[in-house]
This record gives structure tokens, sequence and C-alpha cells, in this order.
């Protein structure tokens, strides 16, 4: 018998998906449910805090939250710098609601003070729908996703005003007052949405996500 006989895998054989490990930046807001979801997907889910945790990560989730807040906690953990290295390295990367927020490249309506780490070149107006009484829910169809819209989710959201060249759009509102507004962008390897899909139970933005992690 030689050694190939032995070691060759059978015809047909599929090499396992690999499990890729995604950081969910745990400085505020709803992270709970991003690492519960992406855990769901076949990825090895962890809170990022420091800039060692964020070295260690193939990707990142930008929760949704308190988008100034969150800005302000990058400099005060000494994250904002990092963060900004990486993504211009390629480093995958998701936001939801704040977190799209945080990856535009401008943002109308924050404060003097906030920052952003121009992840996606577009530009995105804070609390566009509306304050926290204007929230809402609508299906929308969603570029690249099969079975159907995606129930959105949207509580204090923005929208994106301005999305640049090779930015695809994924998402609008369907229709009512809103119709048109861009709510799910992706620019290469970073994704964002404007709405919340963790918290519905349908997985298939982080799966798409998880997917595009494990194709980078």
């Amino acid at each position: 018998m030689n050694a190939s006989s032995v070691a060759s895998p059978a015809a047909g054989a599929q090499q396992a998906p690999s499990r890729p490990t995604i950081g969910v930046l745990a400085l505020q807001g709803d992270v709970r449910e991003h690492v519960a979801a992406l855990a769901l997907c076949g990825a090895e889910s962890v809170l990022v805090r420091r800039e060692s945790e964020l070295a260690a990560v193939d990707a990142l989730v930008l929760p949704g939250g308190e988008s100034t807040t969150i800005s302000k906690l990058l400099e005060v953990f000494d994250l904002l710098e990092p963060l900004r290295a990486r993504l211009r390295a390629g480093m995958p990367a998701f936001g939801s609601c704040a977190g799209m927020i945080l990856l535009a490249s401008e943002v109308l309506d924050t404060r003097p003070d906030a920052k952003h780490l121009s992840g996606i070149d577009m530009t995105v107006r804070r609390n566009a729908f509306g304050r926290q009484v204007d929230s809402f829910e609508t299906d929308l169809d969603f570029a690249g996703l099969d079975d159907g819209p995606i129930r959105a989710v949207f509580i204090r959201a923005p929208w994106v005003e301005r999305a640049g060249e090779g930015v695809e759009v994924l998402a609008t509102v369907p229709s009512g007052p809103f119709a048109g507004r861009i709510v799910a962008v992706r620019q290469g390897k970073v994704l964002a949405t404007s709405f919340h899909p963790e918290v519905t139970g349908d997985l298939r933005v982080h799966r798409m996500f998880v997917d595009l992690v494990r194709e980078a």
C-alpha cells in the first residue's frame, strides 16, 4: 500500500468551511445580539475593546447604539486610529445603524467633535428618520439575499444621502414618505445597514457578511 492511497481524501469530498474570527466592537450598543447572530452563522465571535483584541480578529462588526458616544469611546480606548488603519488595510467590516454612521466618510447632523472611520465612501445623515418615537419596521428587497424580502427595524436610524463611486446600493425604502432612501450599502469588503438585522432573528445579512469574510 503506497502513501498516496492512505492520505488521499475520498473523491468529491469538500473541505469544511472555515470558521473566521469576527470581533464585535463592545464599547456601547447592542453587542450581545450581534455576537449571538455571528455564532449561529458559523463564526467565532469575540468582544473587542482593546487594540490587541482588534489585531487578533479577521473582521469587525460595529453595532447599533449612540454613534457620538461610540466615537468618543474609540478615542478613550485608543482604538480610533488602529481601526482606521485596519480598514485602510482591507479588513472586512459590517456596521448597523450607529455602525453605518461610524463607517461613513461624511456625516450630517452630528456633533462637530464626532469622529468617523471613512470605511465607505458615503454621506450619511444621522437620525434621518426622526426620533425614537418615529421608529418603524418594513419589508425590504435586499440585493444578494434569497428567499424574499427582509424585515427591517429602524430605530433613530440614519440614511445614506450620497453613495460614492464603487459603492453598491443593496436596499432602499420601498414606499411611503421615505421611499427611495438608501438604507444598505456595500463597498468592497465593508457592509453597512441603517436598520438592525440582529434583532429580528433573520440571519441572512449576517450570513452574507460571514461569507464575505471567508472569501477575504
